[in-house]
């Protein structure tokens, strides 16, 4: 049975939840920065976060691996985002698995007030379990983009991150010099799946 208010209440709040997810190396930060640039494009009010845990480039922007960069704002818990981010209409997110278990929490909060909220993140860890709250986000989303990058052994697609030091941390931050991309037959020579 239509419902005009109803319809009306839809049609207002506009807000929604899209997660860009994948392995290191498979542009995730870059696709965050396209999607957050075409809002800024149509005059949208947009607000960048990402986590004080991440130090590998910069605490005032998200940087991709291409070196695109975007300002932001770092905030050391995902109830900071609820603070900072009141008068916007799109928020970013980066590095989603860095965050703790409040963000799916908050990312509902902000989506039901009609928020537009893009989330990248990695899905899964160095031994291909998934990653924080990720799972979650996913399972919560209006709209999920997987993406993949090239294999380093055999250039084929790739959705794992493979480990190149001997650490068993689940965090540890690095670049090509600690991890690269490897596909399920590659990952599995040398992995743990």
């Amino acid at each position: 049975m239509y419902n005009e208010d109803v319809f009306r209440r839809k049609n207002e709040v506009g807000g929604s939840i899209e997660v860009i997810c994948g392995s290191m190396f498979s542009g995730k930060t870059e696709e965050l920065i396209r999607r957050v640039k075409r809002a800024r494009i149509a005059k949208v009010e947009v607000e960048i976060f990402s986590p004080a845990a991440d130090i590998r480039y910069d605490k005032q922007a998200v940087v991709s691996h291409n070196a695109n960069s975007i300002p932001s704002k770092s905030v050391s818990k995902a109830a900071d985002i609820l603070q900072l981010a009141d008068h916007v209409q799109v928020i970013g997110i980066d590095e989603a698995q860095f965050f703790d278990d409040e963000l799916p929490q908050v990312a509902q909060t902000l989506a039901n007030k009609g928020v537009r909220i893009i989330i990248a993140g990695l899905d899964m860890d160095f031994k291909g379990r998934p990653f924080g709250t990720m799972p979650q986000l996913m399972a919560m989303a209006d709209a999920v983009t997987k993406l993949h990058a090239v294999c380093m052994k055999c250039g084929g697609q790739a959705m794992y991150s493979y480990r190149l030091v001997p650490n068993e941390s689940q965090i540890l931050l690095g670049e090509k010099e600690t991890y690269e991309a490897r596909c399920r037959e590659c990952y599995n020579l040398d992995g743990e799946i």
